[in-house]
């Protein structure tokens, strides 16, 4: 028997973009002949996925676990809605979950991570070739508190667990679950509709302050023309520091009375309660955000394929 090297392995595997048990397989089937190996994979359908790898990925599923005082939510996608319905691609973003709970949320570790008899990696490529569509694991996080509650939510929910937005809440504080659920579960509910940019101001990002601030200043332009320069970064100042306040999730305007600030709230529920309570850290996860989208043209499409022209 020809012995199988990890360079044969590497080659075949960047050469079909199937996974790495899957090529050693093939060369092994084939005695090391790696076209005879090539054509292994595809008759098995596994050599499909490196065509599929270059279409666009932006439906899919966002998926959100918690255990204990530690929860993970990761985004898997898909080139179409449909197959977030499928039940094997819902049980692979659950499984990347788990993962990013106990592995943490490093994407390269994560997709090293075994999943039975292949790696997570490997077990994508294989759902490529086996579901017909490019998928992806785009992004993972993780959030952990010493004391206290990681409260989970997904709005518009396919499946437990599963859905198009996944928020994380995380909150430390020696207060019991009967405070902290309900009260994590309001804030994952906020965080959802208000979509904050980060948890304080001092947290969102300095390009994006900068550019309100030019926004603010072209606006004013009249009223800053021939103004001392302190007192034209005071008018500028203004709408900027009104950006940041509704946009740093501490001092959102809660959705659920449209006035009190997420801060006031908190401190509120920490004094009924007689415990420090702190937000931590929160994760919201909206399915395809970011993701330039193709968009096609269907009838064309059609005609392309039938050979037919498509009416004008």
């Amino acid at each position: 028997m020809a012995e199988i090297t990890a360079a044969a392995v590497k080659d075949l595997r960047e050469k079909s973009g199937a996974g790495m048990m899957d090529c050693k397989k093939a060369l092994t089937e084939a005695a090391g002949d790696t076209d005879a190996a090539m054509d292994w994979l595809r008759a098995k359908g596994l050599a499909a996925a490196a065509k599929k790898s270059s279409r666009t990925a932006a439906e899919g599923l966002v998926g959100v676990e918690v255990s204990g005082t530690k929860g993970a939510a990761v985004e898997v996608n898909s080139e179409t809605d449909f197959v977030a319905k499928n039940v094997q691609f819902q049980t692979f973003v659950r499984d990347v979950v788990s993962v990013a709970l106990e592995m943490g949320d490093d994407l390269d570790t994560i997709k090293a991570t075994s999943l039975g008899e292949k790696t997570v990696e490997e077990t994508l490529v294989t759902n490529i070739a086996t579901i017909g569509e490019n998928q992806a694991v785009r992004r993972a996080k993780r959030l952990e508190v010493s004391a206290g509650a990681v409260v989970p939510y997904i709005h518009n929910a396919q499946a437990p667990g599963l859905g198009k937005i996944g928020v994380l809440v995380a909150l430390e504080s020696e207060a019991g679950a009967d405070v902290l659920e309900p009260l994590g579960k309001q804030i994952a509910m906020h965080i959802a509709a208000a979509f904050p940019l980060a948890l304080s101001a001092d947290g969102i990002d300095p390009a994006i302050v900068e550019r309100e601030a030019a926004i603010a200043k072209e606006k004013n332009a009249d009223k800053i023309a021939g103004k001392p320069p302190e007192v034209a970064e005071k008018i500028i100042r203004g709408p900027v520091d009104k950006f940041l306040r509704e946009n740093a999730l501490l001092t959102q305007a809660f959705v659920m009375d449209g006035k009190t600030p997420v801060q006031d709230v908190i401190a509120a529920a920490a004094k009924a309660a007689g415990a420090a309570i702190v937000l931590k850290d929160y994760v919201r996860f909206q399915l395809g955000e970011g993701i330039e989208k193709e968009v096609s043209d269907f009838a064309a499409e059609v005609a392309a394929a039938s050979g037919v022209p498509a009416k004008v």
